[in-house]
């Protein structure tokens, strides 16, 4: 079984007071899995409907939401069900085929006898009509595909290498030759894999990738098939032209996204809804253009300016021709299609620690930031290079010549090198990313 942060979410969840829990998240990151084991585990009784599986189990709260009624009825669908004061969870889950069981939590909270948790692969599509149905009554996780750590485990790692990895990062202590070799390889075999819990665990079973790009593919076509089954009219179209043509800008020169380029006449305004649902719908990360180098961030942005990411890396490289599957596979040649792999997966990495994406391009084109972050008085430019080449805009940020942007103190520049501070940014090789949140926390404690 795969180790996943909603494990310890989740007993930390039970053994406070709670409210029904409501688990967001994608397609395919591994939400069932990982509430099932858990339901398993610590109660001695499950009540488990899937709404898009069992659609009979709508009927449910036709006689009102009080949690008696609603025991009845399922009962009535399927007498062998249990339901004890105490040790009985409710797992309901497609939470977004039936919208009004979010009505039901206000009853299950104020009752008090049973637990509940909710999950569902759009909940992001529904969120703000379930959301008014149950305010106030509920709690929200947010899942994710794995992150690197979470490979890490998969591949054996414990906790203590988790440690020495961020005890270099704070110390600025250079890894071993061995050491960067390792997690570099760790690194390229996450970007390859992704995080989708299926994709990872046959890499982890078969010690190598094969199968896993089929795999991939079919999640890519489950997401049309989810647009075309949950977009409804025109928007159907739109959102499927963005989808479609998301790694075809990210291998331009600076990556932004054109509406204009994928349809004739088409105008930004008129697919704001379409990159809407994509990010909603756990699919895509939405990179936004800063509109001046200065805090705070929120607000402080070019809406119709932005790149859009994957969500995970596996199927940005699953969304490829196969031409560029084989260099990457066979080859390992990582820094092609213009440093696109490794900025995707940065931006992932970054926003499954909880940033928001937002990256920088002057006119004159003098300027050009990939991602920027923040601790508690600094803007900070992160920097991403396919190799170790030139950072040109990183030192015009961050340099002595630094003048124009009082926020901008110091940078960080993630890249194929060992760990470094040149007294304007720091560089770390890429497989630190996923620990720079706790870092920054740390140099202001």
């Amino acid at each position: 079984m795969l180790v996943r942060k909603v494990d310890a979410f989740l007993q930390e969840w039970k053994a406070r007071a709670h409210k029904p829990l409501i688990v967001k998240g994608a397609r395919q990151v591994g939400k069932t899995e990982s509430i099932s084991l858990f339901a398993r585990t610590n109660y001695a009784h499950v009540v488990t409907i899937n709404f898009a599986l069992q659609p009979q189990y709508k009927r449910i709260f036709e006689n009102g939401y009080e949690v008696d009624n609603i025991k009845k009825n399922i009962s009535l669908i399927n007498p062998e069900f249990q339901f004890v004061d105490g040790e009985t969870l409710f797992f309901f889950d497609e939470l977004q085929e039936c919208p009004n069981c979010a009505t039901s939590l206000k009853s299950f909270h104020i009752d008090g006898r049973y637990d509940v948790i909710c999950s569902d692969s759009l909940m992001g599509i529904y969120y703000q009509q379930i959301e008014s149905n149950s305010v106030g009554y509920k709690e929200d996780y947010e899942m994710h595909s794995m992150d690197f750590e979470e490979f890490l485990w998969a591949r054996g790692y414990q906790a203590e290498r988790i440690e020495d990895l961020f005890n270099h990062m704070v110390e600025q202590r250079p890894f071993s030759d061995l050491e960067m070799e390792v997690m570099m390889g760790m690194m390229r075999d996450y970007l390859i894999t992704g995080g989708m819990p299926e994709v990872v665990n046959q890499f982890v079973v078969n010690g190598n990738f094969s199968g896993t790009l089929n795999m991939q593919k079919q999640l890519l076509l489950d997401y049309e098939e989810d647009i075309t089954k949950y977009a409804s009219g025109f928007d159907q179209a739109r959102i499927l032209g963005v989808y479609r043509h998301i790694s075809t800008f990210l291998s331009k020169e600076n990556k932004r996204f054109q509406i204009s380029k994928i349809a004739h006449g088409a105008r930004n305004r008129e697919y704001i809804g379409a990159v809407e649902w994509l990010h909603n719908a756990g699919i895509v990360n939405v990179c936004y253009c800063l509109e001046n180098l200065e805090l705070p961030l929120k607000g402080n942005y070019i809406p119709n300016q932005y790149k859009l990411y994957f969500r995970d890396s596996g199927l940005l490289i699953a969304s490829l021709d196969d031409e560029a599957q084989e260099d990457l596979r066979q080859n390992r040649n990582f820094g092609t299609y213009k440093g696109a792999l490794y900025e995707n997966i940065v931006g992932d990495m970054l926003y499954k620690q909880g940033y928001p994406l937002f990256y920088y391009r002057n006119e004159p084109g003098t300027i050009e930031m990939d991602f920027f972050v923040r601790d508690y008085e600094s803007l900070i430019p992160v920097e991403v290079k396919s190799n170790d080449g030139a950072t040109a805009s990183l030192n015009r940020l961050t340099g002595a010549k630094n003048e124009r942007h009082g926020d901008i103190h110091y940078g960080i520049k993630f890249c194929n090198r060992n760990i470094g501070f040149n007294g304007y940014f720091y560089t770390f090789p890429y497989f630190l990313v996923f620990l720079l949140q706790r870092w920054l926390r740390l140099q202001h404690q």
